[in-house]
């Protein structure tokens, strides 16, 4: 492991606990060279999940894109980023294991609004919003009427939504 400081290869190990739940394991190390203390985190290198976006294009699942989504749409609601943090890592354990390798944004969508939906209606209608593309009141109007009755709708851009008439 390469000092930040230094950049010497040889450090030792001071300590070493499970992090994240036991997903990771955290390395508090020092630098044999300059005695620079610095933390490292070991993960278990997975097989990258193919995201299949709307128009086709492909690009491999990022982890920090969907904590940086979820951090937006629950901007003000009181969620902890520690709570979104977990949210992703359930996501990413889901999706890493399923059969296929590739995924569609619309399933990740969903597995988002699955777990929003018990979280914060707020974060919910905010995250729909942009994952469903809404383009009037009445988007809003069928997701929160959907979400009062439970009956809200599944899919994308126009298909399958409540009619509102007013």
């Amino acid at each position: 492991m390469q000092c930040p400081s230094c950049q010497h290869t040889d450090s030792r190990v001071l300590e070493s606990r499970a992090a994240d739940c036991g997903r990771s394991v955290r390395r508090r190390r020092e630098c044999l060279n300059c005695d620079f203390r610095f933390t490292t985190y070991e993960r278990v290198e997975t097989v990258p999940i193919t995201v299949v976006k709307r128009n086709g294009a492909r690009e491999t699942f990022n982890r920090s894109k969907l904590l940086h989504g979820l951090l937006r749409a629950c901007e003000k609601t009181g969620l902890e980023p520690a709570v979104l943090e977990n949210v992703v890592d359930d996501i990413e354990v889901a999706l890493q294991q399923r059969s296929g390798r590739e995924v569609s944004s619309n399933e990740i969508g969903e597995l988002v609004l699955e777990r929003l939906r018990t979280m914060s209606e707020v974060a919910y209608v905010r995250f729909a919003s942009v994952y469903r593309q809404f383009r009037s009141v009445s988007d809003f109007v069928a997701t929160l009427e959907g979400l009062s009755t439970g009956t809200e709708p599944k899919g994308g851009k126009g298909r399958n939504r409540l009619a509102v008439v007013g």
